[in-house]
């Protein structure tokens, strides 16, 4: 039987086929109905070829994975339980169905896994590589957004695995293309050296269950946000939406075994890299400072990492020494 093409498929069998055995039926506007005194969160993403992945190195189904998750992190960041997802298509020529199929794989699991109910999907040709837009409706259930506390100073600021990891396996990814391109030739005892490295940028880990496991143990943030272009940025927003200050200590940051190690072969700093590296796509949720035990003794996969404070205190970094630096992020003018 000859491979399956856009050229004989044509769009609708084609999105027909996608869905076939996805365990989804192919919704042409996903939605649902939120419960009575719900809240409705969306989160939307668009990933461009050449800014945001590289097709040389990215696996396509890990690829429709990661943006499919990424964007559901984002509703989990905002304490919304995720409900439909839809997901548009810009398709170069040199991406044929069989292609557009593994990419579809990834983002199927990662509906799944994510408890998507709904899921839509368009085609649409594209003069400028893969372009691949996201857009996840969720809803925050009327007793979370009831229980939430307002944001105070010395809650705790959490976060859901280690930072840094994501920037620092994409330039092992990057060493490696050049050095390809260079030889013909690359170093797979780097790739397996460094394999969770890569592994953090081209899949990250977010923890579907964790909204769902805080409101079963009674505790719910005051805050969220989710960590996708450094921690810098993340807790910066916190402080804006927030009022108060922010100090987070190094030495709590959480970081990948092979940080340090590959921190000094490439003379990056890995904790630069966490507070200024980005596509680590961690949840940082606040828990108030009265839930705190709890917190400690049933969530030991989050990381406390620091606390929010009064406002004239701005975000700071404390180094171990006890000294306090204002926290910069790109895209930010710089504190005084």
């Amino acid at each position: 039987m000859a491979e399956e093409s856009f050229s004989t498929l044509g769009k609708i069998a084609a999105l027909d086929l996608l869905f076939d055995g996805s365990g989804f039926d192919r919704a042409e506007d996903p939605a649902f109905t939120p419960e009575k005194g719900a809240t409705v969160r969306t989160c939307a993403r668009t990933f461009l070829e050449g800014t945001d992945f590289d097709l040389v190195y990215f696996p396509l189904k890990h690829l429709g994975y990661k943006c499919a998750a990424a964007t559901a992190a984002g509703l989990l960041a905002a304490l919304a339980h995720p409900r439909s997802l839809s997901v548009r298509l810009g398709v170069s020529a040199k991406l044929d169905f069989p292609q557009v199929r593994e990419l579809w794989s990834g983002v199927v699991a990662a509906a799944k896994e994510f408890g998507f109910a709904s899921l839509g999907l368009d085609l649409v040709p594209s003069q400028n590589g893969l372009v691949i837009s996201v857009n996840a409706i969720g809803e925050e259930s009327a007793l979370t957004c009831g229980r939430v506390m307002k944001p105070r100073s010395k809650d705790l600021l959490c976060v859901s695995g280690s930072l840094g990891a994501a920037f620092l396996g994409f330039q092992v990814l990057e060493r490696e293309k050049r050095q390809f391109e260079k030889t013909g030739k690359h170093n797979g005892e780097a790739l397996e050296k460094y394999r969770m490295l890569v592994g953090s940028y081209l899949k990250p880990e977010v923890p579907a269950g964790a909204l769902s496991a805080l409101e079963e143990a009674q505790v719910y943030p005051s805050a969220g946000i989710l960590v996708s272009h450094g921690l810098s940025d993340a807790v910066r927003r916190i402080v804006r939406a927030t009022g108060l200050g922010a100090k987070v200590y190094a030495d709590k940051i959480p970081f990948e075994g092979n940080s340090f190690s590959l921190g000094k072969e490439l003379d990056i700093d890995p904790v630069s890299a966490a507070m200024n590296g980005g596509d680590d796509f961690r949840l940082l949720y606040v828990i108030p400072i009265l839930q705190a035990e709890k917190f400690r003794r049933d969530f030991q996969s989050f990381d406390i990492i620091g606390h929010l404070a009064q406002g004239d205190v701005g975000a700071v970094l404390v180094t171990p020494e006890g000294v306090e630096l204002p926290l910069r992020a790109q895209g930010w003018e710089d504190p005084e």
